[in-house]
């Protein structure tokens, strides 16, 4: 009789804690209904106050740094070398939308350095070196035709910080008209445009009148950000002048906007190329004729933060 009683009593225990256990996972499934749907009231709300009328200010970034030292470690080639990696970049923008006009400021920043000292080479250079080396900023002013179309002007200053800061350095003022078909896109067109151009070798290098074209879109969908930008210029003295660059980058926020960032860049630039060609690989004869102008890129992952 005893038992029987045990067998019963632990029955009856095991189908409380299946019930207990069933409805704790029901819980657990309506909390995270709940959260779902308050993650999208807020994003709905972020929206609106992105939306609304005044200065916007804000940035995200990422640092990436790879540390290594290694003593004795007859395995590899070099057994007693330091090696390092240090990437930091930023994009911090500034945005004032009013009823009859928008200021918008955004400046694009990527810097890293890298080092390999191997201890058993006296020549071997120890010190970090300038690796990527890109800086932009961006300022464009419009006075509204209507809600998605307006006048507007353009300044735009590309150049390096690290290693021949303005040389070349790229200054590009324009006029003409900014189409924004939704919040998140905006499309530049100014056939009126002067690249001017800053360089110590002139002979290369040149300025000219020709066409800005500009492509933003900046987005986000809870804990991921987005932002792409494409930026063109047509020269009308010479195709030789033109030049574009394309950057992407994108942020997804972990925990207290802390997160993992990637960043890449595409760009083509004849004159750069041509530049390369004689002042760095010694090729006297190169022309923008015969220069193999090859497409050029950088891409950047690790840490990301977001303010």
């Amino acid at each position: 009789m005893k038992r029987i009683f045990t067998i019963c009593f632990l029955l009856v225990a095991t189908a409380s804690f299946a019930q207990t256990k069933s409805e704790l996972e029901a819980l657990k499934k309506a909390k995270k209904d709940s959260i779902s749907a308050f993650q999208s009231e807020v994003d709905a709300l972020q929206k609106k106050i992105d939306a609304y009328p005044g200065w916007h200010i804000g940035a995200f970034g990422t640092i990436g740094a790879n540390l290594s030292e290694f003593s004795n470690w007859y395995a590899q080639g070099s057994p007693n070398n330091s090696a390092g990696n240090i990437t930091i970049t930023a994009n911090p923008f500034a945005k004032l939308n009013r009823e009859k006009f928008f200021w918008y400021s955004t400046a694009n920043i990527n810097l890293s350095w890298v080092k390999f000292d191997d201890k058993d080479d006296p020549t071997d250079n120890e010190d970090y070196r300038q690796a990527t080396d890109v800086f932009t900023l961006t300022s464009l002013y419009g006075y509204k035709f209507s809600s998605k179309l307006a006048a507007s002007a353009l300044g735009e200053y590309r150049t390096t910080l690290l290693n021949n800061f303005n040389d070349p350095g790229y200054l590009d003022l324009g006029v003409g008209i900014t189409w924004t078909p939704v919040p998140e896109l905006i499309v530049v067109v100014h056939p009126l445009n002067y690249n001017f151009v800053f360089s110590n070798d002139d002979v290369i290098f040149d300025s000219s009148l020709g066409a800005k074209i500009v492509g933003n879109y900046a987005n986000s969908w809870g804990k991921l950000k987005v932002n792409s930008n494409l930026s063109m210029f047509l020269s009308y003295d010479s195709s030789n002048l033109s030049n574009w660059t394309w950057t992407n980058g994108l942020s997804y926020t972990i925990w207290k906007g802390i997160g993992l960032g990637f960043e890449f860049g595409l760009r083509d630039n004849k004159q750069e190329a041509l530049n390369y060609a004689i002042n760095t690989e010694g090729i006297e004869d190169a022309t923008f004729d015969n220069v193999d102008n090859k497409l050029q890129s950088y891409w950047t992952f690790g840490l990301s933060y977001a303010f």
